[in-house]
């Protein structure tokens, strides 16, 4: 059964990992799909935060659009599917990479995290992208 609109979005809010998937932009070539945290809240736009030089950086670029994709099976099997156009792209603030990293990592592991992940992960980008697709189900209890 396909989920409310308030029920999509609260669903797409949690932190859960999501499968980023976007056009390689080489033919020939399957959508290259990877796992990545994002943020989220209700009616608003869907960012993450990735390295402006990495694949799924450079894909994300030149196609401007992606999509993510979350579910969870326990205590129901659930997942929400978002497609939309890129809207912004900026550079990353220490901010939101704690931010991000709060809503994924125990408090006591984001500073030790945010502290390497500025350091060593290079150049970060916030994309921000505009849901225009949903896809949604609960297939009820496994």
């Amino acid at each position: 059964m396909a989920l409310t609109r308030e029920e999509r979005e609260q669903f797409l809010a949690e932190p859960h990992i999501a499968a980023l998937a976007v056009d390689p932009g080489r033919e020939g070539r399957a959508p290259l799909t990877v796992p990545i945290w994002y943020q989220y809240e209700p009616g608003g736009e869907v960012w993450i935060m990735t390295g402006r030089d990495s694949r799924k950086g450079v894909a994300i670029a030149a196609a401007g659009r992606f999509s993510l994709m979350v579910d969870r099976v326990s205590p129901t099997v659930r997942y929400v599917s978002v497609e939309g156009p890129v809207v912004k792209t900026a550079p990353a603030t220490r901010e939101q990479l704690v931010e991000i990293s709060a809503r994924y990592l125990p408090a006591e592991k984001v500073d030790a995290y945010v502290g390497f992940a500025w350091k060593e992960h290079g150049e970060q980008v916030v994309i921000r992208m505009r849901p225009e697709h949903w896809l949604s189900s609960d297939l009820g209890e496994v």
